[in-house]
């Protein structure tokens, strides 16, 4: 049996091929899979787009019927055996990289947004995560998700007639969903072991099947549980302090030793934020177990391979402990398993470690056990370089070691089945599986008539869809027979939809389109170039401002009668995400620059022929060109100054006004906006590659998981010898560090030739242990200067060193500086070894 649950036609023949096709959620981004659960429940399947539930749902009669029909069987066979032929056949992974020093990657996420068969996400973070595994499963990447398994995960809204928020939590019935338990050889059922203060916790352990992939999945819902305990996984960002901690004990400790029980020895970790941080300490504590070694040497050998990527544009947003909190649940691990006081643990997650009142930061731990850090953006690595600071004192913000791989999306999972079959056509079926071919070219070939009529049927799609969805959503309410029956005649095809889609949560600024209230109503009933507004989006129930901004947008609709052109849809998830994305002419985001960390909702419209207006800020900062859609802000910050968002709102009209709606109405002898559809070729041709997982997963694999995994190898080589010869070094630096200093610096200039000459006291270290560097900050844009000194030989004082170098520069030689810092032997930047002395201080 793979479920608790009796299935109805097991008897069947065929079923077992639906069953397989049901467990593998690399169908639920295939058109042609749509189709079969369809035919056996339409219902069910608009209303949950589960394949589980449909199967367990569906009567017998109607199983032996469907499977008995030949042209059903033959549809069904040949995209099973489709999807088998295609993960076991070569992927741009084997063909690229044959020789890739790693076997597998262990992805850690608080969530993961693979299906909404699948519960277990709340936004942007998990939607990253989600299509992440999907595209290794495409590209064949070796990977391995391990998540937790919510009972409710993140909660339903429902909006009632006065605009105000309700939170549901329904509950996740593991048998209704697309996943399995997993057992041991015998046949029992794995559960994990996790020691809390007094007590253990219980963990079961579930699979879910995506293509070549398995994400795992850690539940505390087991039997042999205290009734409190079995309620850790309960729900997703849901609780207190101390229940986001056991869930992140559960997701970092339990997530590796579930790894350990099923014989899996990734060499790479990626940790998608900081609430996986507590990976790198178990990493550690089972190194230190198989090989005899202290906690030091085990943490300085296993961060080799892991990798934290912060999606955090502000130092509040990550998570963070009192001391108390750690020392009440992690003391006695610290103590035991590690090896190491509760004050060495302390440290490892604050900036000030001799500060006892500084909390517990989790991504300062990430940072402290991991290799790489990037952000997931150009400009969120800038902004994470500001708030990593604390962490590289004295060290140049441009110089710290944080870069960025800018988020992609899977795009055969946001498009729609007529943008598939045109991209098909125009591209091929192998296009977004690593494909090098030239994309943009082949789009570029399409005609304005076969463009323009396939985002007009995407509009009258949407609105059908919107249509019914509010119809469900006011009879869900309670409203009355007519007022049902109006929803059934809001929007009107072939007039524009701006669309606004994401959590309602100030810095987002979802508001902004309301600054000026009339105005935006003569925007919306404008007699010629009129414009029809479609919004979603959740408020965390504990935001109180969040769920405010909704209820005005509520009262707007209500107040100035404008519910045939505005709506807002209540219950954002992924299947409404789908919907909008598909059939919206234009996305709009309107954060508040730099708090929008890359913003990955906007790349969906990309494939589909949308239209981005948005805010320059996260992807659409390096994306936006007027041949492309529309900007917003002057690329600059302005904190939340309310006087700013109103010119910003006075801006949006304006682009709206006198660009957006004109080019969208300007029509042709043929009735085709040849204007819009240039911008729509273009941008579907330059970002829809670019802003794809088919770029940004190649591009952590070739940047981050292939050298990560060769420090991995090369630190355990021999039993750890690189991994012990770094803390010999880093030991001596601890002890002799205070006794270096800069005794003189000599400075000569001939022009624009300089030369200088530092005289070093090296204490009890040699020259080889330091490096000496000349340095001048950068300046009108242009990249900062870093020169290495050369040691003159010639000298011989006992215990100091010389260093020159020439330079030939057109900047005053009182531009320049010089530094030293501890000598990158081994290491792998200066995330291992921040210490760094200027002259003069």
């Amino acid at each position: 049996m793979t479920s608790p649950y009796e299935l109805p036609g097991e008897a069947i023949e065929g079923f077992d091929t639906l069953v397989e096709l049901a467990l593998d959620l690399s169908g639920t981004w295939k058109h042609a899979t749509d189709r079969i659960w369809r035919e056996l429940d339409t219902t069910l399947w608009n209303l949950t787009h589960n394949p589980w539930a449909v199967l367990q749902a569906v009567s017998h009669e109607k199983l032996a019927r469907t499977l008995a029909d030949p042209e059903f069987r033959n549809r069904l066979d040949q995209l099973v055996r489709l999807g088998r032929e295609q993960h076991v056949g070569p992927s741009w992974f084997e063909q690229n990289h044959p020789g890739a020093p790693f076997t597998a990657v262990a992805y850690f996420s608080m969530e993961f947004m693979v299906s909404e068969a699948l519960p277990i996400y709340s936004g942007g973070l998990g939607n990253v995560a989600g299509d992440h595994l999907k595209a290794a499963s495409d590209l064949g990447v070796p990977m391995i998700g391990i998540g937790l398994l919510y009972q409710q995960g993140y909660f339903r809204q429902l909006i009632d007639s006065d605009g105000n928020q309700h939170a549901l939590y329904p509950y996740n019935d593991p048998g209704q969903l697309p996943i399995t338990p997993l057992r041991t050889a015998n046949g029992e059922w794995l559960r994990l072991q996790i020691v809390l203060p007094g007590y253990s916790v219980w963990l079961r352990a579930w699979q879910a099947r995506i293509g070549r992939v398995t994400l795992y999945l850690l539940d505390s819902n087991d039997i042999a549980n205290y009734p409190a305990h079995r309620g850790i996984t309960s729900e997703l960002y849901g609780g207190d302090a101390e229940l986001r901690l056991k869930q992140e004990m559960v997701l970092g400790i339990g997530g590796w030793r579930l790894l350990e029980a099923l014989d899996l020895h990734p060499q790479v970790c990626h940790l998608n934020e900081g609430h996986a941080a507590l990976i790198v300490l178990e990493r550690a504590r089972s190194y230190m177990q198989r090989t005899g070694t202290d906690f030091k040497t085990a943490l300085t050998i296993t961060r080799a391979g892991n990798l934290f990527t912060t999606h955090t544009a502000v130092a509040a947003g990550f998570d963070r402990f009192s001391p108390a909190l750690i020392a009440q649940y992690l003391q006695h691990y610290a103590e035991e398993k590690l090896k190491i006081s509760l004050a060495d643990l302390l440290a490892l997650g604050r900036s000030r470690p001799e500060d006892d009142d500084e909390p517990f930061n989790m991504a300062w731990l990430a940072c402290r056990g991991s290799g790489f850090i990037n952000g997931v953006s150009q400009l969120h690595a800038r902004v994470s370089r500001h708030i990593f600071q604390p962490l590289f004192p004295r060290w140049p913000t441009p110089e710290l070691p944080i870069a960025h791989v800018t988020n992609g999306v899977h795009m055969p999972s946001w498009d729609s089945a007529p943008a598939d079959a045109l991209w098909t056509r125009a591209c091929g079926k192998e296009r977004w599986l690593g494909c090098s071919e030239p994309l943009a070219m082949s789009i570029r070939h399409l005609d304005d008539a076969t463009l323009w009529q396939f985002r007009t049927e995407a509009n009258r799609e949407l609105v059908e869809q919107l249509r019914e969805r509010l119809a469900h959503q006011l009879a869900t309410a309670g409203a009355t027979p007519e007022a049902i029956e109006s929803a059934r005649q809001v929007f009107e095809p072939r007039i524009m939809i701006l669309g606004f889609a994401r959590r309602f949560a100030t810095y987002k600024r979802p508001n902004l389109l309301l600054h000026d209230p009339q105005r935006l109503k003569a925007l919306l009933t404008h007699p010629e170039r009129p414009m029809q507004l479609v919004l979603a989006g959740k408020a965390h129930p504990a935001d109180r401002t969040g769920q405010a901004l909704i209820q005005q947008w509520v009262r707007f609709i209500r107040e100035e009668n404008v519910g045939h052109r505005v709506v807002f849809l209540a219950d954002y998830n992924m299947q409404l995400t789908e919907q909008l994305v598909q059939g919206v002419d234009v996305w709009l985001n309107t954060p508040r620059r730099p708090w929008e960390a890359c913003g990955t909702s906007g790349m969906k419209v990309l494939v589909n022929g949308g239209l981005n207006l948005s805010e320059l800020d996260g992807w659409w900062a390096e994306a936006y060109a007027p041949e492309v859609g529309w900007a917003l802000g002057d690329g600059r910050e302005h904190a939340d100054d309310p006087g700013y968002d109103a010119q910003e709102a006075e801006a949006l009209y304006h682009l709206l006004e006198h660009e957006v709606l004109p080019a969208f109405y300007t029509r042709n002898e043929e009735g085709i906006p040849v204007g819009w559809v240039e911008r729509m070729r273009e941008s579907m041709a330059r970002l829809t590659p670019l802003y794809s997982t088919n770029r940004s997963l190649p591009e952590y694999v070739e940047r981050y998981y292939i050298p990560l995994a060769e420090a991995w190898r090369d630190r355990t080589a021999d039993d750890g010898a690189r991994g012990r010869r770094i803390v010999n070094r880093r030991r001596q630096l601890d002890r002799y560090w205070s006794e270096v200093a800069f005794e003189s610096v000599e400075t000569e200039s001939d022009g624009h030739q300089h030369r200088f000459r530092a005289c070093v006291r090296l204490g009890e270290l040699t020259p080889e242990a330091l490096l000496v560097e000349l340095y001048a900050d950068g300046v009108s844009g242009r990249a900062a200067i870093c020169q290495p000194m050369i040691q003159n030989v010639d000298f011989s004082r006992s215990g100091e060193a010389i260093y020159e170098t020439r330079i030939t520069s057109y900047r005053p030689v009182t531009d320049f500086t010089v530094r030293l810092r501890p000598a990158p032997i081994d290491l792998i930047s200066i995330l291992e070894d921040p210490r760094i002395l200027w002259q003069g201080g």
